[in-house]
């Protein structure tokens, strides 16, 4: 089925199109094209039309592009506009205009694409939802996404992101969400901003876009929720919230770490709620209680949804779970990996600690004999003249006197890792590709490891070098049996 004809396109971007044609899907990188795509020629570090014959020749339906691209006629299938990236604004509007789906905007500091996630998981039984790719929350990803909001779609969610002042609102502008959540506000990117509370202020700006009767779901118990509520007053016809605050609207009672599991209580007007989240972290308890909110703001059974929260699992690298076995025989020869290597801020890196110290390490395997649980960190970028004394700030975290060593990279980390007992300090390296060599060191079987680490900080190499210590094939000799 055709998402968008020639025709449509046309309309929808003020554009002309060189034939008719139809395609099935919207993509920015000719490296990822699908037979059928409208590749959109956008530019960046480079050039998209530098790209379009090659997108054409892979099986591109179409392109969108400003002017014919070298290697490329006029006779081959283009869209063509005065400006791409307006265009494709304008497509994403049109996207969002002809659509009947509930949709659902989603924003923070922290958790949006755990909680985009989880919002699929457990709305697809209920219906067929759209949701965007991996972390498409920017000037480009929200407006693909909504471009390519199937007709037929009963839930869209759109997750929105931000580095800069004045960046969400447009965005939630052309999103124009039936409701809207915001999971938490933390000090990220506070190098673009003044304070915690200039932070809110921009991620409260979701709730202009709010749809006539739409519905803003804010979180309780931080410094900043007033600013929050009131700007979801503002904007919205109902306010939910939800969190340990008590008076919230879904109160979060306990989180109880029980293996893979996170076990929450929780209470809303429709009475008690006791349900299970299939990954260890209180954090994913309050996304899980702003899912249940969402559910019930756009139409959803909430009672399934919280039965369905165990379909999820967290996305690679946002704290995703494995097993790395050492040996094709022995299956104690192996050590449990957390990846949280996407992204870190000061909260994120204190719930994954949290999670960490929850574990449990196997003694009696390994050269050590001792499991330990170990943290391999990496630096929390973007967060301004303060980024030194809140790297510093974590050694004193309770959660690190159950963490038996530290691994870390990067001049910022330097600050935490000093800071530690001399018993837990592990190695440090200057960067990630440095400890990625000593990978065969840093771990052993029986251990529970996390990597944790903002994306700049390449943090996300040393997982892979983690996973490469792993026998191949032996995920399908052990699966079921550890």
């Amino acid at each position: 089925m055709a998402l968008w004809t020639s025709a449509e396109l046309a309309i929808a971007t003020h554009g002309r199109a060189s034939r008719a044609f139809e395609v099935t899907g919207i993509s920015i990188d000719s490296r990822a094209i699908v037979p059928g795509d409208l590749f959109v020629a956008l530019k960046d570090v480079r050039d998209g039309h530098d790209f379009v014959a090659d997108a054409l020749r892979k099986g591109a339906a179409a392109a969108l592009v400003s002017r014919v691209p070298e290697g490329c006629s006029a006779t081959d299938p283009l869209l063509v506009v005065a400006d791409v990236l307006e265009a494709l604004q304008a497509l994403g509007r049109a996207g969002r205009a002809r659509s009947t789906a509930r949709v659902i905007a989603v924003t923070g500091s922290v958790g949006k694409t755990s909680t985009k996630e989880m919002l699929r998981a457990v709305l697809s039984p209920q219906g067929k939802v759209h949701a965007a790719e991996a972390s498409f929350n920017n000037h480009w990803g929200v407006p693909v996404t909504l471009a390519r909001l199937p007709v037929d779609a009963d839930f869209a969610v759109v997750e929105i992101g931000m580095n800069h002042p004045g960046e969400i609102a447009p965005l939630a502008r052309l999103t124009r969400p039936h409701a809207a959540l915001i999971t938490t506000v933390a000090a990220a990117h506070l190098e673009a901003f003044e304070s915690l509370a200039g932070i809110a202020r921009e991620k409260a700006a979701v709730f202009e876009g709010l749809e006539p009767g739409g519905t803003a779901v804010v979180p309780t118990g931080l410094e900043v929720t007033p600013i929050l509520i009131g700007a979801a007053r503002a904007h919205a016809a109902r306010t939910i919230t939800f969190g340990p605050e008590p008076g919230s609207e879904y109160l979060l009672k306990s989180a109880t770490i029980s293996g893979d599991a996170t076990i929450v209580q929780a209470e809303s007007a429709a009475g008690p709620l006791l349900f299970k989240v299939m990954t260890p972290g209180k954090h994913f308890a309050s996304n899980a209680l702003g899912v249940l909110a969402l559910a019930e703001a756009v139409g959803a059974d909430p009672a399934l949804v919280a039965l369905d929260l165990a379909l999820w699992r967290p996305p690679a690298g946002r704290g995703s779970r494995e097993r790395i076995w050492l040996d094709l025989i022995d299956e104690t020869q192996s050590f449990d990996l957390f990846d949280d290597a996407f992204n870190a801020n000061p909260t994120s890196l204190e719930a994954a600690l949290e999670v960490l110290a929850g574990q449990r390490p196997r003694d009696g395997v390994g050269r050590v004999h001792h499991g330990r649980r170990v943290a391999i960190l990496g630096d929390m970028l973007e967060l301004g003249p303060e980024e030194v004394a809140l790297h510093l700030a974590i050694a004193e975290h309770p959660a690190l006197a159950q963490v038996d060593l530290v691994h870390a990279a990067g001049p910022l980390m330097w600050h935490l890792f000093d800071a530690l007992p001399r018993e837990k300090r592990g190695e440090w390296h200057a960067s990630a590709p440095e400890l990625v060599a000593r990978a065969p060191h840093l771990v052993d079987a029986g251990d529970v490891v996390l990597v944790k680490g903002s994306k700049g900080s390449k943090v996300s190499l040393v997982v892979d070098a983690l996973r490469k210590l792993g026998q191949p094939g032996a995920a399908d000799a052990f699966r079921g049996r550890e």
